[in-house]
């Protein structure tokens, strides 16, 4: 059916680079997407599973689009259609897949824009061989949408270095990552300080998962996926693991999210991709009142509603992708697709839940798996109420 067929051939004007690069990477994925569901991972135990996805993963090469050439990644910077077509294939089969292969970029690409030669050649090409799990720790207890209200704090350290104290939650992979960016507070007295005229700055720094003074308590959500809190207690970092400057760090962070925001978007028409497909399917099979449910006007208008909304997604998440690519893409185009492909999904999903009735509940059929696999993507990486300030904020303020 054409929602959960081959991508591109509905998205050719809207994607940016050439047709055939996309479509090589779509054999790609088809055929590791067969794979993972001839010989499936037992996602019970999310820890497990969140490891042997990254191993397969690497072996079938879909690492490389998250770190640059340089390092072993398929392209001189990260193409964020790339991203995109990934993770709308790699979410039709399972979110904990999907989120698998984002973290490992989402956790590593400051790194790329901010470490030096040393660290960014030791750890990257890690990274594309699954040898490394990767984590972004930015979210606090106190700080979520507003970033700069984060307390955890790099004070100055042996050798120009710093010490992290403070405490970050709702990290992904923290029970099991052995890299870390994390993004703190510089404390009064850290190098250059005093550029800082009064106003608080913010660092960045790559942090190893067995650096003394870290640990992390595992948290469970309505997804399988491995996510826990960090407490940093003392934990030194030498000068070489600061990425950037003194009081790059949200720069960096923002710029992270700038490239991976749209992905996510990308990740939802995955999930709508499976939700339609099912939805479908039950409607011809299912005989109610002596017909199939799918002659039923009211169903076939429901379902065509939803299914047009998940074509206008697939057209904003692409676009943004596109301009995002060429360099041209506004803060508003991202907050548009993210805004309105996981909002969509949302709905595709629950009108799959509702046509299945009871069985759509049950535990163990694909759209009770993606009721619960959708919620998340609502909220992290910008919430859909903080999608919508930046959309007002171009709207009103000029940008």
């Amino acid at each position: 059916m054409m929602f959960s067929t081959r991508i591109l051939d509905r998205k050719l004007g809207v994607v940016a680079g050439d047709a055939e690069q996309w479509r090589a990477l779509e054999d790609e994925l088809e055929v590791f997407c067969a794979a993972i569901t001839a010989d499936p991972v037992d996602e019970r135990d999310e820890d497990a599973a969140t490891r042997e996805y990254v191993r397969r993963l690497a072996a079938a090469g879909l690492l490389r689009h998250v770190v640059p050439a340089a390092y072993g990644g398929a392209s001189p910077q990260l193409r964020t259609t790339a991203l995109c077509l990934v993770r709308q294939w790699l979410a039709r089969r399972s979110g904990a897949l999907d989120s698998a292969f984002v973290m490992q970029g989402l956790g590593s690409y400051a790194v790329t824009l901010g470490g030096d030669e040393a660290l960014r050649a030791q750890l990257l090409p890690r990274v594309v061989a699954g040898e490394v799990i990767c984590a972004f720790a930015l979210t606090e207890p106190e700080a979520g949408s507003d970033v700069a209200a984060m307390t955890t704090t790099a004070t100055p350290g042996p050798d120009g270095g710093v010490v992290l104290d403070g405490e970050k939650c709702f990290i992904s992979n923290a029970p099991i990552a052995g890299s870390y960016v994390v993004f703190a507070r510089e404390a009064a007295g850290t190098v250059d300080a005093a550029q800082a005229g009064g106003k608080p700055r913010y660092g960045a720094f790559w942090v190893p998962g067995d650096a003394p003074g870290l640990s992390v308590d595992p948290i469970h959500v309505i997804a399988p996926h491995p996510i826990g809190t960090v407490k940093f207690r003392g934990v030194v970092v030498p000068a070489a693991h600061r990425l950037g400057k003194f009081g790059d760090g949200l720069k960096l962070a923002f710029s992270t999210l700038d490239v991976f925001r749209i992905s996510v978007g990308g990740a939802a028409l995955g999930l709508a991709d499976r939700a339609l497909e099912e939805t479908v399917t039950h409607l011809k099979r299912r005989v109610q009142f002596g017909k199939p449910l799918a002659t039923q006007q009211g169903l076939r208008f429901l379902v065509a509603e939803v299914a047009t909304e998940h074509v206008a997604a697939q057209m904003l998440v692409y676009r943004a992708a596109g301009a995002r690519d060429r360099g041209d893409a506004a803060p508003e185009d991202s907050a548009v697709a993210k805004l309105f492909a996981t909002e969509v999904a949302q709905r595709v999903i629950d009108r799959a839940v509702q046509s299945l009735g009871g069985l759509g509940v049950t535990v163990g059929q694909a759209t009770e798996r993606l009721y619960r696999e959708i919620r998340a993507l609502r909220i992290y990486e910008g919430t859909s109420e903080i999608q919508k300030l930046v959309i007002a904020r171009a709207l009103f303020d000029g940008g």
